[in-house]
């Protein structure tokens, strides 16, 4: 283990001198003062609008304030998206890269295990990644707050289903990185990261129209890959009673907001094949020939 530890070390080390922790946050700067900057002027016109119409103010939870309510569950699914995407891109080549650029004969003639290699690589990004996706939430959810006093039902739970699909996410990329090379790796993950949308879009579309094998066909996506689903298990968390009023009552249409919470056992299995999916890694690359 105390091996691994150094590999993540040298791993995050390796980020930073690529600098993709200091562009990370740039870039995490330029997008919520952009959409922040939204937040602020549409805070400005609701009040605007409550002042012409001769109210001293409005609910923070009521129907009055949904622009802010969707404002910020949509800023949350760009949080998720954009989680996604860096745990793909960042960890892509985790393994592969430095097999394809010959530096992985130099690393392992070091007393050091393969699948303790392949542990410390995923440690070492899901740190990086899972550190970003915490700081993008905090810094919009606060400052969602700081600029509308509004805060959605329950933050750290929807923050920790996020977090969960971007482990998930970095532990499959892993995966692929020890059995195809950087681009074949990265195709077919983002794949499998469309296979979990397309069930949330199928579940939606059974669940609207009333079609039992649409809603199974999306439910068995769901299974396969759970991302979508811990998504739509956050957005719930996000939704104040009168948001989940009106998802109720257009029964699920929305394929991007649920209406009810994420199934328990879901929850449990997407981190379980995270786990499996990072075995599976260590031992693929213990018995692969370089």
């Amino acid at each position: 283990m105390r091996n691994a530890l150094l590999i993540a070390e040298l791993s995050l080390r390796e980020a930073i001198r690529k600098r993709l922790v200091s562009v990370l946050l740039l870039l995490t700067a330029l997008f919520l003062g952009f959409y922040l900057y939204g937040i602020v002027r549409l805070e400005g016109t609701l009040d605007q609008r409550s002042l012409d119409a001769g109210l001293d103010g409005r609910s923070l939870n009521g129907a009055s304030n949904l622009p802010v309510i969707y404002s910020a569950m949509f800023g949350m699914y760009l949080v998720y998206f954009l989680g996604s995407l860096m745990a793909v891109l960042s960890t892509v080549g985790a393994v592969s890269g430095d097999i394809e650029n010959g530096v992985m004969q130099s690393v392992i003639a070091r007393p050091i295990s393969r699948a303790q290699l392949v542990l410390g690589r995923w440690l070492g990004f899901s740190a990086v990644n899972l550190g970003y996706v915490a700081l993008l939430s905090a810094g919009l959810l606060g400052g969602v707050y700081a600029i509308t006093g509004y805060l959605p039902p329950a933050p750290l739970a929807a923050t920790g289903l996020i977090l969960l699909s971007t482990l998930l996410l970095t532990a499959l990329t892993v995966l692929g990185s020890t059995l195809f090379t950087t681009l074949a790796n990265g195709i077919g993950v983002f794949v499998l990261y469309g296979v979990g949308f397309t069930g949330g879009i199928l579940g939606s579309i059974g669940a609207f129209a009333d079609t039992p094998t649409l809603t199974t066909l999306g439910r068995a996506a769901n299974a396969l890959m759970p991302t979508n689903a811990l998504w739509l298990g956050a957005s719930y968390h996000l939704q104040p009673a009168v948001a989940l009023q009106i998802s109720e009552a257009s029964r699920g249409a929305n394929p991007f907001f649920a209406n009810a919470p994420i199934a328990a056992g879901l929850v449990v299995w997407a981190a379980v094949l995270a786990v499996l999916a990072v075995l599976a890694a260590m031992y693929r690359f213990s018995r692969r020939d370089l």
